[in-house]
């Protein structure tokens, strides 16, 4: 009995939107909608629920807009209004509704925080694309990634897979999609790995606000950790970052326009939290 009470409280992989999670972003779509086509004239709207059905499976799956299944409509007209989100913002509103939705039910915890980068292959170039070091210098991008305590997503930016993971630190800091509680009323730690041991690293979480955990380059992880000190908690942006490559189009990017490829990654961030909320409602 209790096997299959835990089984209820976890939600699938999410290929489609559910009517809870449709009535929270639907307002954010009308938001960004244009005027309606006029009675006389003017084809009619796709569905837009279809439409973001169409974007999660393309997240999903990797395929090519072209390739999409019919049930989700005109495969160019899921892909003209992925875009028009993408520019918008949209996908990071739909991300801040439901991170919010968390914070209010005080589920987000803000004391411990993690930041990390991720390289990643980006086939056909584009904007925010660099010679990856580890991948014998092709075209690559890097995911800058912010997690709380439990690892949900508060931030991500990306640039080009030469670009240092220090240099995006402040970036990603600035790029919490809600806003920050005041670090004088609320002690948050910074975990960060020794890629982020120098100067630039140290002041970017002093001027923030963070007490910083920075594993000290060239020691030992027994001796870099300080007696009486608590273990800094690295592995769980890691393990977000793991989530995040489980969707095909994020793991490999095929995106030339990074905004179409920062969205998809947002529209990702967006879903793991409504997971969170789902777990707390079958709770």
């Amino acid at each position: 009995m209790g096997r299959t009470r835990r089984q209820n409280r976890s939600l699938d992989t999410i290929w489609e939107i559910d009517d809870e999670l449709w009535r929270r972003i639907e307002a954010i779509l009308f938001e960004d909608a244009p005027a309606t086509p006029k009675d006389h004239g003017g084809r009619p709207r796709i569905d837009w629920r279809s439409a973001i059905n169409g974007v999660i499976f393309r997240l999903r799956s990797g395929c090519q807009w072209n390739k999409l299944p019919k049930d989700f409509g005109d495969d160019s007209s899921v892909h003209r209004w992925f875009q028009r989100w993408c520019r918008n913002g949209v996908f990071e509103k739909i991300w801040a509704v439901l991170l919010a939705e968390c914070d209010e039910l005080r589920v987000v915890d803000w004391r411990w925080q993690a930041a990390d980068g991720r390289l990643g292959k980006a086939r056909f170039g584009g904007e925010n694309v660099g010679k990856n070091p580890t991948d014998r210098a092709k075209n690559g991008t890097k995911q800058s990634v912010l997690v709380e305590r439990d690892g949900g997503p508060l931030a991500v930016v990306i640039a080009g897979a030469n670009v240092v993971d220090q240099k995006l630190l402040e970036a990603t800091i600035e790029a919490i999609v809600v806003e920050r509680p005041d670090p004088k009323s609320c002690e948050q730690n910074l975990c960060l790995d020794k890629g982020y041991d120098n100067s630039t690293g140290h002041e970017v979480t002093q001027r923030h606000g963070y007490i910083p955990h920075i594993r000290p380059i060239g020691k030992d992880r027994r001796e870099a950790r300080r007696p009486g000190r608590r273990k800094a908690r690295r592995w769980v942006v890691e393990r977000t970052l793991a989530w995040l490559s489980k969707c095909r189009a994020l793991l490999i990017r095929y995106d030339k326009h990074d905004f179409n490829y920062l969205g998809l990654i947002q529209l990702a961030c967006g879903l793991l939290w409504y997971r969170r909320v789902h777990r707390l409602q079958a709770a």
